[in-house]
């Protein structure tokens, strides 16, 4: 594997691949786990070369606490990213991926003002201004993305669309623990206890997703926040059911569209989201 830490260095190397070689890029935090894994192994199987880039975006925390706190596991990842025989890492500073400051604004129409634009203002600002500095310097054929963030995967999609960015983004299912929880950076920061309350979240989407045909959506909506409200670790932020392409919200299962419930919520003090297709 490959390292390297500046933007000069890695752009030369990707220039002279580029003339033989297909490139699939992962973009990641750091904190690996299973579920980046399964993504760089997806790169892996439809590309001649995977980058994996590990970046803790500044721009895309609205909370300094959480930037702060943010799990870094680097010696861990390398080895990680060694086993599994990634080819190029890419793990520059902050400096270096803002050497200058970017005053950029996106639009998004109504995709970022909505869950996780609600609640984080500024977030998706933020990652479309790592994820669109990265394109450029990477410009991969294909890019690789967990369904977890599902509203990041939608807004992405459209990033590149409207700028005409020509890569392939490349959609990957949530891998989950073996109670259900979504694998995440952030779980490593729960307690034990909380740990146990976090799987609950996934129980009450599944639960949600059997009763899809007994219930009106409000009333299934009911159902999650009531099941989750009761315990005394969990905090509902939202639980939305929405179009998957326009994430607008369903009123009903009548509605011609894929419907993706989707989740987050404070365990303790950390925050998570999750959501479950129920077109699937």
């Amino acid at each position: 594997m490959d390292i390297f830490k500046y933007k000069k260095d890695i752009r030369e190397r990707i220039e002279s691949l580029k003339t033989w070689a297909t490139i699939g890029f992962v973009p990641t935090m750091g904190a690996l786990h299973k579920g980046h894994l399964s993504l760089i192994d997806c790169s892996i199987k439809q590309n001649d070369i995977t980058v994996v880039s590990i970046f803790v975006n500044p721009a895309q925390f609205n909370d300094e606490n959480d930037f702060k706190n943010y799990p870094k596991t680097p010696d861990a990842d390398l080895k990680i990213l060694g086993d599994i025989k990634c080819d190029i890492l890419f793990i520059p500073s902050e400096n270096e991926m803002y050497d200058k400051p970017d005053n950029r604004k996106f639009y998004f129409g109504e995709l970022d003002k909505v869950m996780e634009g609600k609640y984080r203002p500024g977030h998706f600002n933020g990652v479309a201004k790592i994820v669109t500095r990265l394109f450029d310097l990477i410009n991969p054929h294909r890019a690789y993305f967990g369904l977890k963030d599902f509203q990041q995967f939608v807004i992405i999609k459209k990033l590149t669309e409207d700028l005409k960015i020509p890569v392939k983004i490349i959609a990957c299912p949530i891998v989950r623990e073996n109670d259900g929880l979504a694998m995440s950076s952030r779980n490593s920061l729960l307690s034990a206890e909380e740990r146990k309350s976090a799987a609950l979240i996934y129980h009450a989407l599944y639960q949600a997703k059997q009763n899809s045909r007994k219930y009106a959506i409000s009333d299934i909506k009911e159902q999650v926040i009531n099941t989750l409200d009761e315990n005394p670790h969990i905090r509902i932020e939202y639980f939305e059911i929405v179009n998957a392409d326009n994430l607008e919200p369903v009123q009903s299962w009548d509605e011609p569209s894929e419907k993706i419930g989707c989740i987050a919520a404070k365990v303790g003090n950390v925050r998570l989201i999750d959501n479950i297709n129920f077109n699937l």
